[in-house]
């Protein structure tokens, strides 16, 4: 199956959800909307729990992609961190899947996959991927951090240097986590990162 297909599958499963309940999106309307056969559907994805699955860690990708795009924009250390900070804080706020792995609450309406791997006997690679293990919020802080400090920690960073910016960047994303839990008021999660780094960057 060409994966423009599976796309269009997963953006139709996406819409659904966004509408009703998970529990409520029937797999033939999923294939109707993607314009496929529901057989063309179970060929991906296998069954509805592995469409959770693979919709999950399709959410999980766009909002990591996110992160590296804020850690290589411009601006010095402190910036990119504000950057991803607010990136992490707007993508909760209008995904509700980004959302409920990033704190851990799954909502009723959301599906809600096990996050350990489940046996996978699917011949699609991308539907195997999605059956490996899908992230916890704790894995989130892991990769988010590891992938700012691999970033930042450039040509001019002294090794010296590098248990700081460890520091900064684990508390930059645990910062914009708790904004997505409890969202803070004038000025939101920019403010807040910027005056925890200020002094280490100042």
């Amino acid at each position: 199956m060409m994966p423009a297909a599976r796309e269009s599958l997963l953006d139709a499963a996406y819409a659904a959800l966004a509408r009703r309940p998970w529990s409520a999106v029937r797999m033939v309307d999923v294939a109707a909307a993607a314009g496929v056969s529901r057989q063309t559907l179970y060929n991906e994805f296998g069954s509805k729990e592995g469409l959770a699955r693979a919709l999950v860690r399709r959410e999980a990708d766009g909002y990591l992609v996110g992160v590296d795009r804020a850690l290589t924009g411009h601006g010095d250390t402190r910036e990119r961190l504000t950057a991803t900070a607010e990136w992490t804080t707007a993508s909760a706020r209008e995904n509700a899947l980004v959302r409920a792995m990033l704190t851990g609450c799954w909502s009723e309406r959301l599906p809600s996959p096990t996050l350990t791997a489940v046996p996978s006997s699917s011949a699609v690679p991308a539907q195997r991927r999605a059956d490996g293990p899908l992230p916890s919020p704790g894995d989130f802080v892991a990769l988010v951090r590891d992938r700012a400090v691999s970033v930042l920690s450039g040509p001019g960073v002294h090794k010296s240097e590098v248990p700081d910016l460890v520091r900064s960047c684990e508390l930059a994303v645990r910062l914009a986590l708790s904004c997505v839990a409890a969202p803070p008021g004038e000025g939101g999660v920019a403010d807040l990162v910027r005056s925890a780094l200020h002094r280490q960057y100042a």
